[in-house]
């Protein structure tokens, strides 16, 4: 059913179709956020306030990989995080300039798949990010 806060809601959720290659057996939602956590587009799995809320803590979660970096070689830049609990598995993985890949999952999950598909998801969003950068810079001259 169509009400004005479903409207608003798809027309803000539009870059969701990149997340479908995500969609797979124990992948519960994805979610397209900013480094500095602002959901910019989410799977059905999940609703906007908590999508939102999920943005928010993966940011965080995000700065205290980075934190912990320097145990790791002195390194500042994070590729992946994987925090497991009882019912399932968080992912997140950088997606360009300024954005993250979050994915929530099952227990039964096949880890490596999501990894995979997360890793191939990243390089395309990057690439889409940047070039809608570059057509909105190219619509204010």
């Amino acid at each position: 059913m169509g009400t004005p806060g479903t409207a608003v809601t798809e027309r803000a959720n539009k870059l969701a179709w990149m997340l479908n290659e995500l969609e797979m057996p124990g992948v519960r939602f994805a979610i397209l956020l900013s480094e500095d956590g602002l959901r910019i587009a989410h799977t059905g799995g999940i609703g906007v306030d908590d999508a939102e809320r999920f943005a928010a803590a993966a940011s965080g979660l995000r700065s205290l990989g980075k934190a912990l970096g320097e145990f790791c070689g002195n390194s500042n830049t994070v590729r992946q995080n994987m925090t497991e609990y009882d019912g399932g598995m968080i992912f997140i993985t950088a997606a360009g300039p300024g954005a993250l890949l979050g994915v929530a999952t099952t227990a039964e999950v096949d880890v490596s798949l999501v990894a995979h598909r997360m890793n191939a998801l990243a390089v395309r969003v990057g690439h889409e990010l940047g070039s809608m950068s570059q057509r909105r810079a190219g619509d204010l001259q």
